[in-house]
């Protein structure tokens, strides 16, 4: 039988928790490790040529890719013909670099998230992930953990064609959960994503580089310790 915190206001009892994987799940793979990868006093600019608008679902390259419209090739070559019209010339790479891109970071488990990750399911909550990633990148980071093992779902963008901050990539992730707004806790590590969670009605909670108040949150809501 599932654990779970009535709502004060309400009968609905919080049985579903959906998190992100880079920067939730996992301690790296958010845009400011991205960012790191680039030449300081260029950084922001090619963020926004490479990613595009982080609040806001467009045809930008990034986000076609994304939803799985293009390859990741499609997308270098696009970001390299947006790059030369910039006008930014980026370092060469170092001698005997194999970097191709997919392998910017090894994945590292955010450790206080993966034990309320086992916390939750132990007490028998519905769990998920709903995470913006890249068809060619799953061999990185599915090795991480035993997904299936430990969540009822995944929602990856890249292979349903949607991605956040769309209404209708939640909606999915809640309707394969079995699940509903006001049934369901949501953890992203960008803000956007977060904010439009909490425009459908689900509880969003944003996690921080230091994950402590997150996971402390989830707790509450869920009455799970």
């Amino acid at each position: 039988m599932s654990s779970g915190v009535r709502l004060a206001d309400s009968l609905t009892v919080i049985d579903t928790v959906i998190f992100d994987l880079g920067g939730v799940l996992a301690a790296n793979g958010r845009h400011s490790d991205v960012a790191a990868r680039f030449p300081p006093e260029h950084a922001d600019r090619i963020m926004e040529l490479f990613m595009g608008p982080f609040g806001v679902d467009t045809d930008h390259p990034w986000h076609r890719l994304e939803r799985g419209e293009i390859t990741m090739d499609e997308m270098r070559r696009l970001n390299k013909e947006a790059l030369e019209k910039s006008g930014i010339t980026m370092p060469e790479p170092p001698a005997g670099s194999t970097d191709s891109g997919e392998a910017a970071f090894a994945f590292r488990l955010n450790e206080p998230m993966i034990e309320l990750v086992h916390q939750l399911k132990g007490a028998g909550l519905r769990l998920g992930v709903l995470t913006n990633n890249v068809r060619e990148m799953r061999p990185l980071w599915w090795p991480m953990l035993p997904f299936e093992e430990l969540f009822d779902d995944v929602v990856d963008s890249s292979e349903v064609g949607l991605r956040k901050p769309d209404p209708a990539i939640y909606h999915l992730a809640m309707e394969r959960l079995g699940s509903t707004p006001e049934r369901t806790v949501f953890l992203d590590d960008l803000a956007s994503n977060v904010e439009a969670a909490d425009a459908l009605g689900i509880t969003g909670v944003f996690v921080e580089v230091d994950p402590t108040s997150a996971v402390e949150r989830v707790r509450a809501l869920t009455g799970v310790s």
